[in-house]
C-alpha cells in the first residue's frame, strides 16, 4: 500500500508535467526537437522524443510526416515514423501505405511492422513483390510478419511455405517463428519434417507447431523428448532441446501443470550457474517465453518466472532471461501489462524490462508498448493501480 501510494503521488506529478509540456509547446519548438531525434547524446534523444509524443496531433502529425519524408538525416526520418505511430489517424495510415515504397530501408521497415498489425487486403500483391528484393536482415522479417498476418491469400501461404526453405538460417527462422504466431494450420508438414531433424531450426520448429496446435506434432515432439532424455550429457544442446519439448507439449495441452513446471525449474537451475549452461539457460528462456506469450495454461506463471529469475539473475545468465521477458512485452504487451499490476517488485521488474528493450533495440514495437501504457495512464475507467503502474512504465522505460 506505501509503495502504491508513493507512485500515485508520483504519478500526479507526471500528470502536471504531461500537461505544462503540452501547453508551452509551439510549432517551433516541434521543429526544434527533430533533429534532436538523432542527436549522439541520449538523453537529448529521449527529451526530443516526450516532446514530439505529448505534443497535440493536429500539430505534430504533419511535423512527424515531413521530417520521415524529408528529413537529411535518414535516422531521424526512421525516428519521426516511429513517433507517428502513436498518434494514429487517417495522415499515419496514409504515410505508412507509401512509405512501403521509401528508399530507407528503417522507413520500410517500419512500414512492414504497421501492416503486419493493420493488415489491408489490398496490401497483399505489394507484399508480395516486396519478398523478390528484401535481403537486408533488419527489413525481410518484418515484411515476412507482414505477410503471415495476411495469410488468408492462397498465394501468401504458398510463398510462405516456400520460405521455410530458403535463404540463410536466420531468414528461414523468422519465417518459421512468424507462421508459428500466426497459427498457420497450412504450414504444419514442413514444420514437423524440420522438428523431426537435428540443426539450429529444430527449436523453432517445435514451437511453432506447440502454437499452432495440431495434434500431428505430438509424435515428433515425443520423439525429441526421447532423443533429448536419451543424451549422456546432462548440458549441451540436447539437454536444451528439453524445455523447449515441454513447452510445446504444453501448448498441444499434454500434462501442462508438469511441462511448466520444468522450464522453469530449467530457468531457475541455468541462472543460479550464473549463465554457466548457456544452451540450457537460452532453451528455458525460450521456453518460458513461449508459453507466455501464447496465453493459455499457465502462461502467468511462466512470465512470472521470467521476472522472478531475471532479476536475480547476474550476468552472464541475466541477459538471456531478460532478451525473451523482452520479446513477450513486444509481441504481447497486454499480457506484460497485466503480470505486472500484481508484481509487488514493480521497479526492478521494469529495470530488468529496460535492459531487454535497450538490447533488443526495436524501436517500432517498443513504441506500441509505450502507446498501450499511455492509454491505461489517460484511461478514466483504469484503476488507480493500472494507471499507476502505467506511470511507473513510463518513467522507469523512459518515454
Amino acid at each position: 500500500m506505501i509503495r502504491l501510494c508513493r507512485i500515485l503521488t508520483v504519478g500526479a506529478g507526471l500528470w502536471l508535467m504531461l500537461s505544462t509540456v503540452a501547453l508551452a509547446q509551439s510549432s517551433a519548438d516541434l521543429i526544434r526537437a527533430i533533429p534532436a531525434l538523432g542527436d549522439f547524446d541520449h538523453a537529448v534523444r529521449t527529451e526530443a522524443s516526450r516532446i514530439l509524443r505529448r505534443a497535440e496531433a493536429a500539430t505534430v502529425v504533419p511535423t512527424l510526416i515531413d521530417a520521415a519524408n524529408r528529413h537529411e538525416d535518414s535516422y531521424v526520418q526512421f525516428r519521426a515514423a516511429v513517433l507517428l505511430y502513436g498518434f494514429g489517424g487517417t495522415q499515419t495510415e496514409a504515410f505508412f501505405r507509401a512509405a512501403l515504397d521509401s528508399p530507407n530501408d528503417r522507413i520500410r521497415a517500419v512500414a512492414y511492422d504497421y501492416a503486419e498489425h493493420a493488415p489491408d487486403p489490398r496490401l497483399v500483391q505489394k507484399l508480395l513483390t516486396a519478398l523478390d528484393r528484401e535481403t537486408s536482415e533488419f527489413v525481410r522479417p518484418a515484411l515476412v510478419r507482414a505477410l503471415a498476418a495476411h495469410d488468408d491469400d492462397t498465394t501468401v501461404r504458398a510463398r510462405l511455405v516456400s520460405a521455410v526453405d530458403q535463404g540463410e538460417g536466420y531468414f528461414r527462422g523468422g519465417v518459421i517463428e512468424a507462421l508459428g504466431d500466426y497459427v498457420a494450420e497450412y504450414a504444419v508438414e514442413p514444420l514437423v519434417r524440420i522438428a523431426s531433424e537435428r540443426g539450429p531450426l529444430r527449436d523453432d520448429a517445435l514451437l511453432a507447431l506447440g502454437k499452432i496446435g495440431d495434434q500431428r506434432a505430438l509424435t515428433v515432439v515425443s520423439a525429441a523428448q526421447a532423443e533429448a532424455a536419451g543424451s549422456e550429457s546432462e548440458s549441451g544442446d540436447d539437454a536444451a532441446l528439453l524445455p523447449i519439448v515441454s513447452a510445446t507439449a504444453c501448448l498441444l495441452d499434454t500434462d501442462c501443470p508438469n511441462q511448466i513446471r520444468y522450464v522453469v525449474d530449467a530457468l531457475t537451475y541455468g541462472a543460479a550457474t550464473n549463465g554457466g549452461d548457456q544452451a540450457l539457460l537460452r532453451g528455458a528462456a525460450t521456453a518460458a517465453a513461449a508459453l507466455a506469450m501464447a496465453g493459455r495454461e499457465g502462461a502467468s506463471d511462466a512470465l512470472n518466472a521470467l521476472f522472478d529469475v531475471g532479476i536475480g539473475a547476474a550476468e552472464p545468465g541475466r541477459a538471456p532471461i531478460a532478451l525473451a521477458l523482452g520479446t513477450v512485452a513486444l509481441r504481447t504487451p497486454e499480457r506484460v501489462s497485466a503480470v505486472l499490476m500484481l508484481r509487488d517488485d514493480l521497479d526492478a521488474s521494469l529495470l530488468l524490462l529496460r535492459d531487454a528493450f535497450d538490447m533488443l533495440d526495436e524501436d517500432m514495437p517498443e513504441e506500441r508498448f509505450f502507446v498501450l501504457m499511455r492509454g491505461s495512464y489517460w484511461n478514466e475507467s483504469e484503476t488507480p493501480q493500472a494507471r499507476a503502474v502505467a506511470e511507473a512504465v513510463m518513467r522507469v522505460l523512459e518515454f
